[in-house]
């Protein structure tokens, strides 16, 4: 039914709304008829009621009061580079005048979810003044252009030109004052995810390989926050091993348990008689645990008889392995276990779920594409951010996840979340494999990657927080993650500050890299470090230093020295008091394998050569 005036359309649709929130068995079957004829409009129409004068004014009156200025639309636009002219729609969300914005140095830059269709940054604004009353701080919410006028990747582009400019400009473009390039965390929830995810991968890929030859690289963001991100356009039946494992990972399993058990429940419900395995079993058949075989003995094993002597035949099976292949034993012929079971995705286990469905999102996705595109699903990482290289993964910012368990879109967070985890330790190990990193030092997965499962709870729960008030705890928790993130990047950038300034004002430091260094790091278990020490002959021939401190360039942290110490011998330093002669490590880490392997080369060689720091001969 058609109804042309716009008050009667909205009266009508509170309406009904409030029937059908009584009437339940009337709304199912009214909901499966129009999710079975999806249209945009269909869409748009339920997702934007919450902007309605209405239900809009209903929820300013529940809403607590957070700010005291409403928030500013404004346009960004697009840098010099960009392929498109036309400026880029935002809405800004501060708690002060515009001018207090030339004090401020840090930016959060959301992207809305809504589908790929539907929503601007209206239809989030509890988050929005939830995160800009917390935090103190401009939050930048882009209204995108929405498929399927604007089809992939038109909306990918347009984050990425809003965050080009926010550097290039150095945050002039929103009011600050452009003194220093902002700091910024970039927030998307559902399919504001995928594309706040997308535009990280596009910086990383473009760093890497420039667009254009006179392009500038850009910095990445300091921290990525998804909630319930929409990750991977190719909606499939079955996990693969490789999805099981990163789920199954001994160091996630506890927090992943609801989701493995749903998992199993997706077949054990079909034969209830079936009895269900222990925990125990589960660890069996992870694929890096091979099922113990019966035919061997274990020193455990005291009341079996002790073993005899091999036989000729045995031996001849020992030094011929082949022979012991091709030969055939009642224990081979056992049948095995499988290494994984048969797992549904939780978009098929959430199959009935009233907040995202198969058929949604199989619309969204044919929306986003548009009718003329073909992309490849299986390789195409800006599509679908799950899949990208480990090589741009290792690079990504800290990022933080909150999703519910009952999401039809938990197995993306959980995976996603699992392959920046493989891929940050990966990293650290081959660096400390290279030695820019100290053998003591442990892989802290927090300062790499944070997950939150909401049990219970379905996807798109910020929405709702007026009748879901704990959701104001989960927006208050990303608020205390931005927090963490920009104190943590702060304290390493002060640090570092301080440590250069150290550098150039002391006449000390500016005479050290002058002396020649020829003793050879390879004997430490830690990475070549470059002594900071200075000394001055007295006229008893003792030499004494010119700085209690000592400094570490690659944790920027200083740490002072207790007590004075003197040099004895070359390259060893020693501590007065009751351990006169303890060796006390002042050392510099370098930063990359370059100046690992240089280091190292001209310490060996440059004393046997006669050449100083400058490159020039020594009398």
């Amino acid at each position: 039914m058609k109804i042309r005036r716009k008050w009667l359309r909205d009266m009508a649709s509170i309406v009904f709304t409030i029937y059908y929130l009584i009437a339940a068995e009337q709304a199912d079957e009214k909901v499966r008829k129009v999710r079975g004829l999806l249209t945009v409009d269909h869409l748009r129409v339920s997702w934007h009621k919450s902007t309605t004068p209405y239900l809009s004014f209903f929820t300013r009156a529940m809403r607590p009061k957070l700010t005291r200025y409403p928030p500013r639309a404004i346009r960004i636009p697009r840098p010099a580079s960009s392929s498109y002219k036309d400026p880029i729609n935002a809405w800004l969300y501060f708690d002060g005048p515009l001018s207090a914005l030339k004090n401020h140095t840090k930016v959060v830059l959301d992207v809305p979810g809504g589908g790929f269709v539907a929503m601007n940054p209206r239809h989030h604004e509890d988050k929005l003044l939830g995160w800009a009353a917390r935090l103190e701080l401009p939050v930048l919410s882009l209204d995108y252009r929405k498929a399927p006028e604007y089809p992939y990747p038109y909306a990918l582009n347009e984050c990425f030109d809003v965050y080009q400019t926010l550097i290039a400009s150095q945050g002039r473009c929103i009011g600050l004052s452009g003194a220093t390039v902002p700091r910024i965390i970039v927030t998307g929830d559902s399919a504001g995810g995928n594309i706040a995810t997308g535009m990280i991968l596009s910086i990383l890929e473009n760093n890497d390989n420039p667009r254009h030859t006179d392009q500038e690289t850009l910095p990445p963001p300091e921290g990525l926050i998804l909630i319930y991100p929409n990750l991977d356009m190719n909606i499939g039946n079955w996990m693969s091993d490789e999805q099981m494992a990163l789920i199954q990972d001994r160091r996630t399993r506890k927090r992943n348990k609801n989701i493995l058990r749903r998992k199993s429940e997706d077949y054990y419900k079909l034969t209830p008689d079936t009895p269900h395995p222990s925990d125990d079993e589960d660890k069996t058949l992870s694929p890096t645990v091979a099922p113990r075989d019966s035919s061997i003995i274990t020193a455990d094993d005291k009341s079996l008889p002790p073993l005899k002597p091999p036989t000729d035949a045995e031996l001849d099976l020992i030094a011929h392995p082949n022979l012991a292949n091709q030969s055939t034993t009642l224990a081979s012929s056992k049948p095995k276990l499988l290494k994984t079971r048969l797992a549904m995705s939780s978009m098929i286990s959430y199959f009935n779920d009233r907040i995202l469905t198969p058929e949604m999102m199989r619309a969204m996705i044919i929306l986003y594409v548009g009718p003329h595109a073909r992309p490849d699903f299986s390789t195409d990482y800006l599509l679908s951010p799950l899949l990208a290289p480990e090589s741009l993964l290792s690079k990504f910012p800290k990022t933080c996840f909150l999703t519910g368990e009952r999401d039809p879109l938990v197995d993306d967070t959980v995976i996603f979340a699992g392959r920046l985890r493989q891929a940050k330790h990966n990293l650290f190990v081959q660096r400390k494999e290279l030695g820019l990193l100290k053998s003591k030092d442990t892989f802290n997965e927090k300062e790499h990657v944070e997950v939150t499962l909401i049990p219970g709870i379905s996807h798109g729960f910020l929405q709702f927080v007026s009748v879901f008030p704990e959701g104001w705890n989960h927006i208050f928790r990303c608020a205390r993650w931005m927090d963490e993130i920009f104190e943590q990047r702060e304290g390493r950038a002060n640090t570092s500050e301080n440590m250069n300034e150290r550098m150039v004002g002391d006449p000390y430091h500016q005479r050290h890299h002058r002396r020649i260094s020829t003793e050879s790091s390879c004997d430490e278990d830690h990475p070549l470090e470059m002594s900071t020490m200075s000394t001055a002959r007295t006229h008893d021939g003792v030499s004494h230093e010119h700085q209690n401190e000592e400094v570490n360039y690659f944790t920027h942290k200083r740490r002072p020295g207790p007590q004075r110490a003197m040099r004895s011998g070359r390259g060893k330093i020693t501590k007065g008091g009751e351990n006169g002669h303890q060796r006390k490590n002042s050392m510099v880490s370098l930063a990359s394998e370059e100046d690992l392997l240089g280091r190292r080369m001209k310490g060996l060689a440059g004393g046997l050569m006669g050449m100083s720091h400058e490159g020039t001969d020594t009398p």
